[in-house]
């Protein structure tokens, strides 16, 4: 009787730890992929405005406003192309 219960106590809880595994292995996976993808995008970004002439781009320390080094920066707005004048505010007449 006893055996039976050890039996079913170890056949109630590996399912559960193996889909915890399974689930920490795909998250895993999922954040070293975004890392490594960031950084060759940080790595091609530095090549482009090299051959550009460009100054490097400051890094960020995830606080909106401030560099690493703790200097301020402004971040630029996202220009908008203006709509053409068919595309005007104006309602059309009905």
């Amino acid at each position: 009787m006893l055996h039976e219960f050890w039996a079913n106590a170890i056949y109630s809880v590996v399912p559960t730890i193996l889909v915890g595994l399974i689930f920490w292995l795909a998250m895993r996976a999922i954040v070293r992929a975004d890392r490594t993808e960031r950084k060759v995008y940080a790595d091609i970004e530095a090549e482009e405005r090299a051959k550009l002439g460009l100054p490097p781009a400051a890094e960020h320390s995830g606080a909106a406003g401030v560099n690493r080094d703790g200097a301020e920066h402004l971040v630029p707005a996202v220009e908008r192309p203006v709509p053409p004048a068919e595309f005007s505010a104006k309602s059309p007449a009905k």
